[in-house]
């Protein structure tokens, strides 16, 4: 699912990339802007936390020269009134009119490296009324794509952001030992919210090449097959094994319930009984009387109105 949401083809909208200290996301954003130069769409990166320059290392020529850099990070509290963007300028409005101002006619994707800057010195209310407006897509902007360090937020604010986010891209270190021809970067776990409603969820194991595209070594979300036994025969876990309370019988209680006789319940005996025709049986007779309306030809006249 990772690589149909990197490529486009899933996960329009609002995409964040959840990180910490233990498993940086920056490689996998820039996954994000090759595929997207790759796709000929323009992308516009707000920097606030890196230069324009190490977010262009490593990107060939080609895809850095359809980046558009908005500088906020030389100076992005404007202390030095130098900085050309500053987390004070940041709102949907203001971001469509520095796109708009771009002679590129196509829609672009919106990279914001990272949102964490945002959320450390802007209310975390106006960020995210401005991401939602901006990840309806419309005028100019098709797809936004956000990086947040979860580990320097409040829990309610990440899990707000989270909340808004088509999809959902958690990265974590890889646990274990994973069998692949190349070293993986970390494991994620993704969650893609799609149009209908319903909501996707897999865990992967991948990898960046240094050309920053992204490869999956191996589906974590699938299932482990039951393995056979000995004797060749697969054995099925037990659903009940752990239960605090005693799903089975004892061959007394089974007797016993097999014997129960039910209330309300009719027996083979009391059945026969009173399916049997008596002698002298209830009879309803009725006669006619001279007051009763009754048309043989037209029976329900006295429901007409």
């Amino acid at each position: 699912m990772l690589v149909e949401i990197i490529q486009g083809t899933e996960g329009g909208g609002l995409v964040v990339i959840k990180d910490s200290a233990e498993c940086d996301g920056r490689s996998l954003l820039k996954g994000f802007v090759k595929a997207a130069v790759l796709r000929n769409e323009p992308v516009h990166v707000l920097g606030f936390e890196v230069s324009e320059d190490e977010l262009r290392t490593g990107l060939d020529s080609g895809t850095a020269s359809r980046l558009v850099f908005h500088d906020g990070y030389s100076d992005p509290l404007q202390w030095l009134g130098q900085g050309k963007l500053s987390v004070q300028d940041y709102s949907a409005q203001n971001m469509r009119n520095r796109i708009s101002q771009s002679e590129d006619p196509k829609v672009v994707t919106l990279v914001i490296d990272s949102l964490s800057w945002l959320l450390l010195h802007t209310p975390p209310t106006a960020v995210c009324q401005s991401l939602q407006e901006l990840s309806r897509g419309g005028l100019k902007v098709k797809r936004v794509v956000a990086l947040l360090h979860s580990d320097l937020h409040e829990q309610g604010v990440v899990g707000s952001v989270c909340h808004m986010a088509t999809a959902l891209v958690t990265v974590t270190p890889v646990s274990g030992s994973v069998s692949a021809e190349a070293e993986p970067n970390g494991t994620v776990r993704t969650l893609l919210r799609r149009k209908t409603g319903r909501v996707s969820r897999e865990e992967e194991c991948y990898s960046v090449r240094e050309d920053f595209s992204v490869q999956i070594l191996r589906d974590l979300s699938t299932r482990k097959q039951p393995t056979p036994d000995s004797r060749g025969e697969t054995k099925q876990d037990d659903p009940a094994a752990n239960l605090t309370f005693n799903l089975r019988l004892s061959e007394g209680e089974r007797l016993a319930k097999e014997n129960l006789s039910l209330p309300f319940t009719f027996s083979e005996e009391k059945k026969s009984s009173l399916l049997q025709p008596r002698s002298g049986g209830g009879r309803i007779l009725y006669e006619p009387d001279a007051s009763d309306d009754f048309d043989q030809e037209d029976p329900d006249d006295d429901l007409d109105i």
